[in-house]
């Protein structure tokens, strides 16, 4: 369904949520080194409980090698301008997301078109969401749109 980027993510159970969550999904996960955890660390797993196996994880050197057309990729940011909710998200899309602690490097971002640069609105005084909370929101808004392609909205007995 979408691409799911993380950029040298830091918290091993936020990781291990986003690959059940793409388990589940049939979204695909790239992660950019350095990881601040191992692949193995039992709070990954835990946090993932069984789905590691029916989810599509690749670990890439850099964020240059995860392919991203301009018009199918978006950055995610505290600091985007862009509401999530205004963007027509496609299969295939690309979702990229920064680590817990700091977000994607502002280097990069300059790279972005501002209306690819998206934003979760939330209060004012609020720094930020939890990175499986905000990977969550934008997929299954994406999945929205998309009528649940590939996705029962039932569940079966």
């Amino acid at each position: 369904m979408f691409n799911i980027v993380l950029y040298q993510p830091e918290i091993p159970p936020n990781t291990g949520n986003i690959i059940r969550l793409c388990a589940n999904t049939g979204c695909q996960l790239h992660l950019i080194e350095p990881l601040g955890f191992d692949l193995n660390d039992k709070r990954l797993r835990r946090a993932g409980l069984d789905y590691h196996e029916w989810a599509d994880v690749k670990v890439h050197s850099d964020l240059s090698s995860v392919c991203c057309k301009a018009d199918s990729c978006y950055a995610i940011s505290t600091r985007g301008k862009t509401a999530y909710t205004n963007v027509d998200f496609k299969p295939g899309d690309t979702l990229i997301f920064g680590p817990e602690t700091r977000g994607l490097p502002t280097e990069y971002l300059d790279s972005f078109d501002q209306d690819r640069i998206l934003r979760i609105p939330m209060r004012a005084q609020s720094r930020s969401l939890n990175l499986s909370n905000a990977v969550a929101v934008l997929v299954y808004e994406g999945l929205r749109q998309n009528n649940f392609a590939d996705a029962s909205t039932t569940r079966a007995s």
